[in-house]
């Protein structure tokens, strides 16, 4: 499987990346959130590798992503609560009445984890078939998996296959404290990487760029019980393991930091938390 395209984004807790230079109506920024600002990026910047910028992508390409924990702010949960408490306790007709109405109506669009895809397909007009799943590194080996399906079967002819993670904020750094093995805020990425991927003989045919190639992908799945702990996770790039985790993020985006650092063969390994182990060994051209 050829990659002719990749591209990632990056930012530092607290702050945004601006997606705007990639979206046909500017207006549309104001439903995106950190998450969409990072997706569409990356999605932006690995066309662009591939010579796909400002084309028509249409019917013949897919969207394979991988979205990560939902995101949410303290300030937006603590005005929820504000007028959704009575006597102490959490009171659904208080909600209902009041509670749900103290946060801007804009906030539920940026809480979707399919509201990237929308972005993406929108903004680069991907009318193919698509696949969303969700939340961590493990699931994009899933979306991996669909889009090279999805190419062998000649469904699409170009597959887009992302993962993007907002994890520095209340919520989801609230769910890593409580988890086995607590991650601190400090060890957790705010990312998205993306992949352009094509068959061999697509790529030729249009003579696109060769940025890379999938050499061995294997992926596997240990059942386990939820309710007794989850697994022992574990990654590594060429054997190191990851400072920090970039999650749904972390194979594409460390995949177009490497090509930018002119890396040659990347190996990645994972143990995720949802009992998915996958390996995969890439090419960089």
């Amino acid at each position: 499987m050829r990659v002719s395209g990749l591209g990632h984004a990056i930012v530092a807790a607290g702050t945004r990346a601006d997606p705007v230079p990639h979206l046909k109506l500017r207006k549309m920024r104001k439903f995106m959130s950190v998450q969409d600002d990072l997706a569409v990026i990356a999605t932006g910047l690995a066309l662009a590798s591939a010579g796909l910028a400002g084309v028509a992508l249409g019917e013949r390409t897919g969207l394979y992503l991988a979205v990560g924990y939902l995101p949410f702010e303290r300030s937006d949960i603590e005005a929820l609560l504000k007028d959704s408490v009575v006597d102490g306790g959490f009171s659904m007709s208080a909600f209902a009445s009041g509670g749900y109405c103290a946060v801007n109506p804009l906030l539920t669009f940026r809480c979707l984890p399919n509201m990237a895809a929308y972005h993406i397909s929108a903004n680069f007009d991907v009318q193919g078939p698509y696949f969303v799943t969700y939340p961590g590194p493990g699931q994009f080996y899933v979306a991996l998996q669909e889009a090279i399906a999805a190419l062998e079967s000649g469904r699409v002819d170009v597959a887009l296959v992302a993962g993007v993670a907002h994890q520095r904020n209340f919520l989801v750094e609230h769910h890593f404290s409580r988890i086995d093995a607590p991650v601190e805020p400090e060890g957790l990425a705010d990312a998205a990487g993306c992949l352009v991927l094509e068959t061999a003989a697509h790529s030729a045919a249009r003579a696109a760029p060769a940025r890379g190639r999938l050499l061995d992908l294997d992926v596997s799945y240990s059942p386990h019980d939820p309710f007794s702990g989850s697994p022992a996770f574990a990654e590594t790039f060429d054997g190191t393991p990851t400072p920090v985790e970039a999650g749904s993020a972390s194979l594409p985006a460390r995949l177009s930091q490497a090509a930018a650092g002119g890396n040659r063969r990347l190996v990645h390994d994972l143990r995720s938390r949802d009992g998915i182990r996958g390996r995969s060994a890439w090419e960089l051209l």
